[in-house]
Parts: structure tokens; sequence; C-alpha cells
């Protein structure tokens, strides 16, 4: 009774996985998934090949293991017979054992006997030649190697009539042997093949377990089993013929005794991933032109994923020729071979093939194209088709990702343009946080310093008050001839020019209590510049872009931030140039813009202007709490200032504007609908 598995034959070792897309790009079949950045092959698309398997440098690909399948039946005991059938390859994988070492090994390990499977293989190619032969009407296509099958099986369901009707030579040995053994027979196939794995899994194949070379090589440590501890003995009946070129290119037509006649088009042959599918894909349109194809997986069953050896393709093919030489000259009056073979008829070597279906309908033009949009390839010209993706082309990618294959994720031009704007995100809001720091540090500065500031004018402000009374109450009783009257003016008007920095000081500190109210804010500034004396030499434009733009909002406090910014304005200019006003908003913000054509601020400067007392004016001009007033006001009414400016003539005009934005309902009150 066969061992039934769960298991797929073929799984991916997720941590492993790396995600370089070869094996997507190795497997003929596209059964492989990526999800989530993960692959995973699909059993039901999975024909196995094994090519991922092969490719994988990081061994990602995990084979279903049949040792512990195999260790329950050698448990067995004598009891039960147990054959081992060999593949053809063996020489290639085995090249540095001896003559009947092998045989020996594997009779250690339990089994009763050890065939080659070449003997089935000149069974199939006597089978084939007599299929050929007797129906002239018909083009077959040669049915050993199980990928192949099933790769026709899933993605050629059309030319399933087309498969030759032969059992694969494991089958067929299977059979000789329980013909020449007895029927109780429990048998093992050992090779390169994993898919013979599958094929063993079917209904009547005869076949108990697969062992690859590889899970014999592990039996072998496991056992502690060497070349060195074995008797050495030879194979067991019926002995092999021609079929033991099965494994190599061409080698089932040698077996068959066909030819592969160039000129009489009837036999062609083909191997390895990319043109076993073109044959395939091109059998339909040469079905009435040749009459084989022998067709392999890989390049040779030399090549099989089951393989260990490292020797190249053409040295695994000598070595096999050399050993089919020595052998067939070793029993060259033996007739055994020909007995047995003869043993079973066409109709034992026969069998059918169902179709299983696993294609996906073609996404329509528009969802390909659609998707290559996305992945940034808008025309032709930028379908790179470089591979990266494991597909041959961009739009197969494209494709592959409508079937629910493929990500759009492993375009490595797509994913590099992607990572790039996510750098200049990344920068951007790296700018934008060095920004936002740069302000909460300069708030707390300020909030410091108003702290002071507040403090500080307390303090000065009655002792100030006292001495600003007495010296008027001097100056008006002092002679205006007087040689005292000149030192008693400046007396009183250098105190008043400190009253008003006290002033200053306490705007600035926000010590004055607020009066919010909706205002109409276009209404302020108009009824400003009605008592406005304006230089001649200043030309004004106002410009209100919204109509009924009102706020919650302190007039006066709003009057007192333009009168610092107009003024600052007309002394940057020299009472010469231009300025502008502007309002808009929308339904959150109101905004103002007042624009001048003046000196500019020089960039170095623009990081220090709402500091308390710093000026570029000459003394005496200015007390720097101008537009600190101004600041300290707009935070009050959650709002906020922005500047650009420039003082670099070679740069582009001179000039500066400063953008006021507030809240159109404040932040503490319900808001309030929009007026229309």
């Amino acid at each position: 009774m066969k061992h039934k598995t769960s298991e797929p034959l073929v799984s991916t070792i997720m941590e492993r996985c790396r995600l370089c897309y070869t094996c997507v790009r190795e497997c003929p079949a596209k059964a492989i998934r990526i999800e989530r950045g993960q692959a995973e092959v699909l059993e039901s698309r999975c024909i196995g090949c094994g090519n991922c398997v092969k490719v994988c440098s990081q061994k990602a690909k995990k084979v279903r293991s049949s040792i512990a399948e195999v260790e329950t039946l050698l448990a067995l005991g004598d009891r039960v017979p147990r054959v081992a059938m060999i593949a053809p390859s063996f020489p290639a994988e085995f090249s540095g054992f001896g003559v009947g070492v092998l045989a020996g090994m594997v009779r250690k390990l339990g089994f009763t006997y050890v065939l080659e499977v070449s003997a089935g293989a000149d069974a199939v190619a006597a089978a084939l030649r007599r299929l050929i032969s007797a129906d002239t009407e018909r083009s077959y296509i040669e049915t050993s190697c199980p990928a192949i099958v099933a790769y026709v099986q899933k993605y050629h369901p059309d030319l399933v009539p087309s498969l030759s009707p032969i059992v694969s030579p494991m089958i067929a040995t299977a059979r000789i042997a329980r013909k020449m053994y007895g029927p109780d027979l429990k048998v093992v196939f050992i090779g390169p093949c994993i898919a013979k794995k599958n094929e063993a899994a079917e209904d009547g194949s005869g076949v108990d377990a697969v062992l690859t070379f590889s899970e014999l090589h592990e039996l072998f440590r496991l056992r502690g089993i060497s070349p060195d501890n074995v008797q050495p003995s030879d194979f067991d009946p019926p002995r092999p013929g021609l079929g033991m070129l099965f494994p190599m290119k061409r080698g089932v037509i040698q077996a068959a005794r066909m030819n592969e006649d160039l000129l009489a088009n009837e036999v062609l042959t083909a191997d390895g991933r990319s043109s076993f599918i073109e044959a395939i894909r091109d059998f339909s349109l040469m079905a009435r032109e040749i009459r084989l194809l022998e067709i392999l997986c890989c390049n040779g069953c030399v090549m099989g994923p089951g393989m260990t050896t490292k020797e190249p393709l053409y040295r695994r093919m000598s070595t096999i020729t050399r050993y089919a030489q020595q052998r067939l000259i070793q029993q060259s009056s033996e007739s055994t071979t020909e007995t047995a073979v003869c043993e079973l008829s066409d109709s034992e070597l026969r069998r059918s093939y169902s179709s299983n279906d696993q294609r996906i309908d073609l996404p329509s033009e528009e969802q390909i194209r659609e998707v290559l949009v996305t992945m940034g390839k808008k025309t032709v010209e930028d379908e790179l088709n470089c591979g990266s993706c494991g597909y041959d082309t961009c739009r197969e990618h494209a494709i592959a990702i409508c079937k629910g294959l493929a990500e759009s994720e492993m375009c490595l031009p797509y994913s590099i343009e992607r990572l790039r704007t996510s750098l200049e995100e990344v920068e951007e809001s790296h700018r934008q946080l060095e920004s936002t720091q740069e302000a909460l540090m300069r708030a707390e500065r300020l909030a410091s310093m108003g702290q002071l500031s507040a403090g500080i004018a307390h303090e000065v402000n009655n002792p100030l008050g006292v001495v600003l009374i007495y010296a008027h109450m001097l100056l008006e009783e002092t002679d205006p001839n007087s040689e005292h009257y000149k030192d008693l003016k400046i007396i009183v008007e250098e105190t008043d020019r400190c009253k008003s920095i006290v002033a200053g000081l306490l705007d600035f500190a926000r010590q004055n209590k607020s009066n919010y109210s909706r205002t109409d804010l276009p209404a302020i500034i108009d009824h400003y510049f009605e008592i406005f004396q304006k230089p001649a030499g200043i030309e004004l434009t106002i410009n209100h872009r919204t109509p009924g733009l009102d706020a919650e909002l302190d007039p006066d406090q709003i009057t007192q931030v333009l009168t610092n910014l107009i003024s600052n304005a007309i002394k940057a200019m020299n009472d010469c140039g231009g300025l502008t006003v502007e309002t808009h908003g929308d339904s959150e913000w109101a905004c103002i813009k007042v624009s001048d054509t003046g000196v500019g601020i020089p960039k170095k400067n623009l990081s220090k202007i709402y500091e308390p007392f710093f000026t570029t004016r000459p003394n005496g001009e200015g007390t720097g709490l101008g537009l600190p007033v101004i600041y300290g006001i707009i935070k009050m009414h959650r709002g906020k200032i922005d500047v650009e400016s420039n003082a670099d003539p070679t740069a582009g005009p001179t000039g500066s504007t400063f953008y006021v934005r507030l809240p159109r309902t404040r932040q503490d009150e319900p808001k309030q609908e929009e007026k229309l």
C-alpha cells in the first residue's frame, strides 16, 4: 500500500527565500506565485521539472522527501521481497564507484533485488517502434519524461491525444519485475527525477516509492554504508540493452532504432526549458510533417534535479556512453534481456492520459495596459524587458499580475523609482521637521523672552512714569531761553522713548486683553488706508480677492499688525516704490499679503526677525519690537506668519512679502457656517 501524503512535491523555505526571482524565471509552467514578497510553488500548476530546485542558490526550495517512506518498506523484513530499480543515469552520479559497488550498497540497505531501469527502457523503445510502424497516419509526443506529460496535460490539453500511449521505463520495469520475481514485490524507483514521485503516486503505476539520487546518498549516510564496507555485486536480470542511452538526448530514438533524418523530417528531438516549450507549442503546426517528437524537460535525465554530481553535461554523457559500451560487450552472449522484454505484451505497456487544464484566461488588453501604466510603463519605449522580474518581457509580467501570479514590486526599475520617490518624500519630511523644530524653538524662545519682558516692563513702568512726570514739570517751569531747557528737553524725549519701549514690551508679552468679534477683514484694511498718510513716492495697490471675508479677530490688534507691516515696508523702500496689500481666503483661513519692493531681508537674518530688539536699522531709528509684536498678536489669534524676501539684486527683484493667515473661526468656539 502506498504512503499517502498531503505535502506538496516542491515547497519554499520562506526564511531562506531572498526574492531574486530566479525560480520564477526558470519555471516553464509559471507555477510560482509571488505574494507579499514570498515565492510560493503552486502545486496544481507544478509539473515537477525541478528547475526551481536546481537554480536556487539559497537552497530555499524543498523537495518532498521519501526517505521515511522507504525506511518503512525496508523495515518489513525478509517476509516481503523488495526491489530497487536504478535509473540509467546512475553511472554519471556514481562515476567514482567501481563496477557492482552501487548494487552492493543498495542491497546492504535491505533490498532483495536491484534492477536497472534500462531494461524497461528497452521494452518501451520496442513498443514505441511498433506503434510508429503500425500507425502511419498519426504523430506522437514521446512520454518517458513525466514532467513533459504533466506540462501537456496542464497547459496544452488539446495535445493530450498526441501523447504516445506507452508507459514510462520506470513503470515498465516495475511490471517486468513483478512478472519475474512475484506480484507481492515492494518496488522503489531510484533516479534523478523528482517528477517520478508524482508519477509513482498515480493509480496503476506499480511503484511504491521514489528516491532521488540525493536521497539515496542521505540514506547511505544514515545507515553508515560506503563503498569501502560493502561486497560488490551485479544487478539482477533482466539485462539492459540500448535502453541505457535513455537519459541522454536522442537516446530514445537510438534505443528504438529509429533515425533522426533531417531530410525526412519524421523525428525531431528537443530538450531543456526553452526548447521543449517551443517544440510543444509548435507541435500542432508540425504534426502533419513529423512522426515523433522525442522531448525531455531537462537537458537529458543526466541533468535532473535529483543529481548531486557537479560534472558538466558532456562529461556525464560520456560516462554513460562508456558504461553502456562496457555492459554491452560483457553481456553480448546473454539472451536474458530479450526474453524478459518479450514477456510484456503491447497491452501491458499501454496507458491512457487525461487532461488537467490549468490554463488561466488571458486578461483583456485594457487590464494589461492598466497594470503596465501602474508600473510606470506608459509607452512601449518604457517597457525595458530587462527580465529582472523573472518574466521575459514587461507584458508577460503584467499578464502574470492580472492572473494573480506576480506583484508589481517585482519590477526592478519600478521598485527603484518608488524607492527614489520615497527617499525624496523622506527628505522633504525631514526638511519640514527641521522647519517645525526651528519654529518651535523660536516660539519657546520668544515665549521665554516675553515673560521676562513683561516682568521687566512692569517693574520699570512705574518709576519711569514718575521720572517722566517730573521731567515734564521741570521742562514747563524752565525758561526756553535757559541753558538747562535743552538738557531737560532731551531728558523728556528719551524718557518718552523709554515709555514707548516698555509699552512695546507689554504688547509683545500680550499682557493686554484681546477682544474678539466677527469682523470684515477687507473693511479693516480699507478703513486703515482712509486715514493713512501715503508718501508721495509710494505706489499703493489694494486687492480684495474674496468678497465677504470675515473672521473672529480683534480689530485693534489686526490694525496694529497692519500698521507695523506697512511702516516696515515703507522704510525698506525709503519712501519710494510699490506697496501691494491683498486679502483672500477659504472656508478655514483669512489671509493678508503685504508686499514691497524694498531692499529685502538678508537670508542670514530671516531666522532672527521675530526676536525682540533685533533690528538692522541705525541706533535711534528702531526698537526691534515691531515684528515680535506682530508675531505675538498672530499667535494669540492661532494664526501663522511667513515671509519671502530677496536682498540680492543679482538673484532677481528685491523686496519682501509677508503672509498672515488668520483662522476664520476661533478654535475654542463652535465653527459657524461659512457665508455664501
